[in-house]
């Protein structure tokens, strides 16, 4: 299966990945958001370090905004979700751009 990198294109670390694998597809989550069914799956492999607490958009957000679920945080600002996301390596999807997922994915 082809690797698609989820991220945005301002993002630094998306960038780094886009770099690293050229040939991976790309998605920017704003011009083309996740759906429903796909912020459910990436909950379930993720949990929790999926909603990037220390991002700009989050400190943004008042209080009854940060009070929502994941999926609905995710649906509503999708610059909130923690990136990249690389989806089909053979470890299964990987969250950023850190030694772990290069090791995952052969980079060095």
């Amino acid at each position: 299966m082809p690797l698609t990198i989820l991220g945005l294109k301002n993002c630094d670390n998306c960038r780094k990945a886009r770099k690293a694998l050229p040939d991976a597809a790309f998605r920017d989550l704003r011009e083309a958001p996740l759906n429903a069914g796909e912020i459910t799956q990436l909950l379930q492999a993720f949990g929790e370090p999926l909603i990037n607490r220390a991002s700009t958009t989050w400190r943004g957000l008042d209080e009854a905004a940060r009070g929502a679920s994941p999926a609905e945080l995710l649906a509503t600002y999708p610059a909130l979700m923690k990136r990249p996301v690389i989806l089909g390596g053979d470890d299964g999807p990987l969250l950023g751009w850190n030694a772990s997922t290069r090791g995952a994915l052969g980079q060095t």
